[in-house]
């Protein structure tokens, strides 16, 4: 028996099990099956056909059939099918991260903006041309590929401005206490009570714009002082408190401060094309923040939350606004709360009427919850190991997660080669295609990080390094909290800040209950005093609508401001 060919399949198809030597056909057949004209055997020409698409589409290789590579039989994956998601996933070495670098410079060709999470520093080389050589050129001869050197506008970026890149900031307000929370490792009681000190800033207009604000808020909540807000909020005990503000000192400890305040990055950036029309590859420098992982991956489904708020409804489109690639996904799923977990499915559901196509970059499919997976319309899968029972019960259950085939998954994801996967997609009308096992082409970037003296250079020279470079430290909680605590009668922290030379308004003294019209007047709602105040509108113009903040918040477990 072949390797990795289904023997149910085969014994029906297969000319060997019908007393035919292999590649032979009945002599009423015509010539040899090794020439041009000879039909090929039935699965083959099956699974040919289902990549035979009409419209623009994505050269992933060729397709892989009885150990041949079969130039003429190509692999592609729709480009308007690009939005429906998908997941690429192989064990560590078999050529996930070329496969990224490969879909990437054919989305930018056809004038899709792409994002790259580069966790391994080994991406940046997608700006520069391939170097050609005895691998490439065998490469492309097998796949039936016309390799060109190629260089793909990129844009560079590092969280936090951890590495070569533009940094990449998020407020604390914008971030929002579910993603935080995450980011801190707190409990599902915890999370909820750091919601309610977030509802108590917007209440009381404190900009939360870096983590000292937050701390800030927190202490002042924990103090004597404060202690009379904290038993208003209510389920917001002194522990909790206490424990939240200890773990935010020492994530401040850990040097994590850069990652939060303000220039705040605009997901738009991501969304540029070059003036060429090709789309612009912008790459996320992760390599200096391996050690956070939760971080890092938190952080990235910021920016697609952020996405999620700001882009209009555009349906099923021509082509993607944007094709997003979320490396080492496992990390965001780990340790999740179920709240979180329907957060993410749900942002992962409707982003895509958005015009975004989210691919998940992990080892096994395992790793991605069963209602993000069942979004994913799009698989390329490379190899899996089996040494352990573990992995033998994730590899069988990889494989029953494909469509039915001609092919021996099972033995075949343990015997593909380095730049080899399993590949189906979704077909123009939304169908899923066969399953293909692909011979994968070689990108035309070079394959390897460039020079830090040229992607440093790049970086700089780059018009978004200006507006982001420097960080600012505007005047937010952290300061009007420890002004109010300097000038204990020029306004306390529970009023609403006044403007700028302007007296503090007094609390109305307790009214008896017929009150004059103009006392009631006065007595206006604590949100009716923040909308009007000078930091409401300094918050508003710094972060964006506040309102539009609340509805991205809202998709992870925030109620939205009251109006």
């Amino acid at each position: 028996m072949s390797q990795g060919v289904n023997p149910e399949l085969r014994n029906a198809n297969d000319p060997e099990t019908r007393g035919l030597p292999m590649n032979a056909t009945e002599p009423s057949a015509g010539p040899p099956a090794d020439t041009p004209t000879a039909p090929r055997p039935d699965p083959v020409a099956k699974i040919s056909a289902g990549y035979a698409f009409s419209g623009p589409a994505l050269d992933l290789g060729a397709l892989l059939w009885e150990g041949r590579c079969l130039p003429d039989a190509q692999v592609r994956v729709p480009l308007p099918m690009l939005n429906r998601h998908g997941l690429v996933a192989g064990a560590t070495g078999t050529g996930k991260t070329k496969t990224l670098q490969l879909v990437a410079e054919q989305l930018s060709a056809q004038g899709v903006p792409v994002f790259l999470a580069d966790v391994k520093g080994d991406l940046s080389g997608i700006s520069a041309p391939g170097a050609p050589g005895d691998r490439v050129r065998t490469r492309s001869a097998e796949v039936g590929q016309d390799w060109t050197a190629s260089a793909f506008p990129a844009e560079f970026y590092a969280l936090g401005g951890l590495g070569h890149g533009i940094p990449v900031r998020a407020t604390v307000t914008s971030f929002g206490p579910v993603l935080l929370s995450k980011v801190l490792g707190l409990n599902q009681t915890q999370e909820q009570s750091l919601g309610l000190v977030f509802h108590y800033a917007d209440q009381k207009g404190l900009e939360l714009y870096d983590l000292k604000d937050l701390r800030a808020v927190v202490a002042f909540l924990a103090s004597d002082e404060g202690r009379p807000e904290l038993k208003a909020l209510g389920g917001l005990s002194p522990a909790t408190a206490g424990v939240i503000l200890r773990t935010l000192t020492a994530f401040e400890a850990q040097g994590t401060s850069g990652f939060f305040g303000e220039p705040e990055f605009h997901t738009a950036e991501l969304l540029r094309t070059a003036s060429d029309g090709r789309g612009v590859v912008s790459v996320l420098e992760l390599s200096a923040v391996q050690d956070r992982p939760q971080l890092f991956s938190t952080f990235l489904m910021w920016l697609l939350a952020d996405l999620f708020h700001d882009l209009p409804e555009v349906g099923d489109a021509e082509k993607p606004k944007l094709v997003f690639f979320f490396d080492e996904a496992h990390l965001l799923f780990h340790d999740a709360s179920k709240a979180f977990l329907d957060s993410v499915t749900q942002t992962v559901r409707l982003i895509r009427s958005k015009g975004v196509g989210v691919f998940f970059v992990t080892q096994t499919p395992k790793d991605v919850p069963s209602d993000v997976l069942a979004q994913l319309g799009n698989r390329v899968q490379h190899a899996l190991r089996a040494f352990t029972p573990e992995d033998q019960k994730a590899l069988r259950a990889t494989v029953q997660t494909f469509p039915r085939s001609p092919y021996d998954l099972e033995e075949l994801l343990t015997g593909l080669g380095t730049g080899e996967a399993v590949v189906t997609v979704l077909s123009e009308n939304g169908a899923p295609t066969p399953v293909a096992a692909t011979r994968l082409r070689a990108p035309e970037s070079l394959m390897g990080p460039v020079d830090p003296g040229v992607l440093d250079g790049a970086v700089k020279a780059s018009p978004l390094y200006e507006r982001y470079a420097q960080a600012v430290d505007r005047e937010s909680a952290y300061e009007k909290l420890a002004a109010a605590a300097a000038h204990p009668g020029a306004g306390a922290p529970d009023e609403p800040a006044a403007e700028p030379g302007r007296q503090p308004e007094r609390q109305p003294e307790k009214q008896p209950k017929k009150q004059s019209q103009r006392a009631a007047h006065e007595e206006q709602s604590v949100v009716e005093q923040v909308v009007g105040s000078g930091m409401f509108k300094s918050l508003a113009r710094s972060v964006g609508t506040q309102l539009g903040r609340e509805i991205t918040r809202s998709l992870f477990g925030t109620a939205r401001r009251r109006r």
